[in-house]
């Protein structure tokens, strides 16, 4: 099969060319894996994002809705 517009060797990488200076060369020799999170952790994390999203909400109805909290914010941004 041939598709059109790529050469037959374009899946071939010459990393020999060039040698790797600095942190790609530590990363080269380095073997990094990958681990998915738990369920402990996704669900933190999810609490921590879901918090700061309703925390958000509440300021910006209280900055609507309350003069006096939208006056001060509107000072601590002076």
């Amino acid at each position: 099969m041939n598709n059109k517009g790529f050469s037959e060797k374009s899946n071939e990488v010459d990393n020999e060319s060039k040698p790797k200076k600095g942190l790609a060369k530590i990363l080269a020799e380095k073997k990094f894996t990958y681990t998915l999170p738990g369920k402990r952790q996704i669900n933190i994390f999810a609490f921590v994002v879901l918090g700061l999203n309703l925390f958000f909400v509440v300021g910006i109805l209280l900055f609507f809705n309350n003069d006096a909290f939208h006056d001060f914010i509107f000072n601590i941004g002076r």
